[in-house]
């Protein structure tokens, strides 16, 4: 039983990493649509509440919940529980607690208050991946990972996708090294 559990609560981890995946992305497209013509924004802003409000409500809450449920229920087969996984549940807190700052930015979004930049947005959509490297790496190495490298990897991994992010933001502004390029 316990691999079953363990893989259906895999399962709805990777349904609800997709849906905070993708859903920073669509609220990013919202925001950068209120920047278009009048009649663009009347055309994307609908198509976009409605994909935001299908996949939020449809995909990842449902999925928040039952990773919750599922990771709850495979959690009832350590006995004692292991260094590792009270390291992972935080990191899952963590997690948790961004889902809700998402849940925030759904509620301003559908009622027309976008809070953020697209920038912002875009760098906010990382804390997911941060966060999902910290937890696979924890949860495939466990005991012999050695922490000191675990968090300089994971603090290397961070200054990369940052600066990742700024070279995007340069090359969408014209001023990047391809833009420099194609002139």
């Amino acid at each position: 039983m316990y691999l079953y559990v363990k893989a259906i609560h895999i399962i709805f981890i990777v349904t609800w990493f997709s849906g905070m995946f993708y859903i920073v992305r669509l609220f990013i497209y919202n925001t950068e649509a209120q920047e278009k013509s009048e009649v663009d924004k009347q055309v994307l802003t609908p198509q976009f509440t409605i994909m935001i409000r299908r996949l939020w409500l449809g995909i990842t809450w449902p999925s928040a919940i039952l990773t919750l449920i599922f990771g709850v229920w495979l959690a009832t087969y350590f006995n004692p529980v292991p260094q590792w996984l009270w390291i992972k549940l935080g990191f899952v807190v963590v997690l948790y607690a961004y889902h809700f700052t998402l849940q925030k930015i759904y509620r301003d979004e559908m009622k027309g208050r976008f809070l953020y930049t697209s920038n912002q947005l875009r760098i906010w959509n990382e804390v997911a991946t941060i966060l999902l490297i910290a937890i696979v790496m924890l949860v495939s190495v466990k005991q012999s990972m050695s922490w000191v490298w675990g968090l300089i990897g994971l603090f290397v991994f961070i200054i990369i996708l940052m600066s990742a992010i700024r070279i995007y933001k340069l090359i969408r502004a014209g001023k990047g090294p391809s833009a420099s390029k194609a002139s």
